[in-house]
């Protein structure tokens, strides 16, 4: 990418993150790219090489052939960037702009081979980030008057979690943790191999202590007994309720008392989500958003 290419970014980059509270590295975003290019490309793009002359010029068009919610068009120039810094986009839809059946998001222009070359790649990366943000949206609207936010979790595609949560914030849900190395949660079989919530909590709050780490902690509990004793030690940002149903999730939002933020996580669908909101939880977690989604149809067609 040229300087003012990557400045584009990082500006944009930037901005996400000041309006969702998001960290996306650049240099994250191109070793993406980088990886998934040697991985589709290998030692060369042998039908464009052979087929279609090397100074033949052209345009294409990103044509919308679903309704949704679309994503993925800053990573799609970041893309053709890597690929071609000639390439040239005419951009008319955003991230995060509804679209419809027959909508025109971009054109793309330069060298035929180096379109051909990256449009898997973008097509791949937009049809699933479109899917997860549009099903995001739609969950984030059946949470309109409730103080709840949706998180998505680690349920996402090896070596594609940046665009999978990437796209999650442009439907308007709240990235959780990134991965196992920026936060502490200690889960059920943390819980049964350490001996008890009491021993994983005081053993995590040691461990950060010992290496200097400034970790968030949230602990999941499974029962009421447990929830008793991640409140008597303290030190958490938020107690996860693990499959807790509405009745008990009422009680345990009575008996925390506002002491911690609280989130629902276990099973929970677009069909039941509203019901655990309306329990007054702060969060609620849901592999859903990255897991069971249906990508957008998307085609990148060749303008003659």
């Amino acid at each position: 990418m040229s300087q003012k290419d990557f400045s584009h970014f990082f500006n944009y980059l930037q901005k996400l993150k000041t309006a969702v509270q998001m960290e996306i590295k650049s240099e994250d975003v191109i070793a993406f790219i980088q990886s998934a290019l040697k991985e589709d490309i290998g030692d060369g793009d042998h039908t464009s090489l052979s087929t279609v002359p090397e100074d033949a010029q052209g345009k294409a068009k990103l044509l919308v052939k679903d309704d949704g919610i679309l994503a993925g068009v800053e990573l799609a120039k970041a893309i053709f960037k890597e690929v071609d810094p000639n390439l040239k986009m005419d951009v008319f839809l955003k991230d995060g702009d509804k679209i419809k059946y027959g909508d025109i998001a971009f054109y793309v222009s330069g060298k035929d081979q180096s379109i051909l070359t990256a449009e898997r790649l973008v097509l791949n990366c937009m049809q699933r980030m479109s899917g997860i943000a549009t099903t995001t949206k739609s969950i984030v609207k059946k949470l309109e008057g409730t103080k709840c936010k949706v998180l998505d979790t680690r349920k996402t595609t090896p070596n594609f979690r940046l665009p999978e949560k990437w796209a999650v914030k442009i439907g308007g849900g709240v990235n959780h943790r990134t991965g196992l190395y920026d936060m502490i949660l200690i889960k059920d079989n943390h819980v049964d191999y350490a001996g008890g919530v009491k021993r994983a909590m005081l053993s995590a709050q040691k461990y950060l202590k010992e290496t200097g780490r400034n970790l968030p902690i949230e602990v999941e509990v499974r029962d009421f007994k447990e929830l008793n004793e991640v409140l008597e030690i303290g030190g958490v940002v938020r107690i996860m309720l693990d499959n807790f149903d509405y009745e008990k999730t009422r009680e345990a939002i009575k008996i925390i008392d506002g002491r911690f933020p609280v989130e629902s996580s276990g099973g929970i669908t677009p069909e039941t989500i509203r019901g655990y909101a309306d329990c007054g939880i702060d969060y609620a977690s849901m592999g859903y958003l990255t897991h069971s989604i249906k990508s957008l149809d998307l085609s990148l067609k060749a303008v003659k």
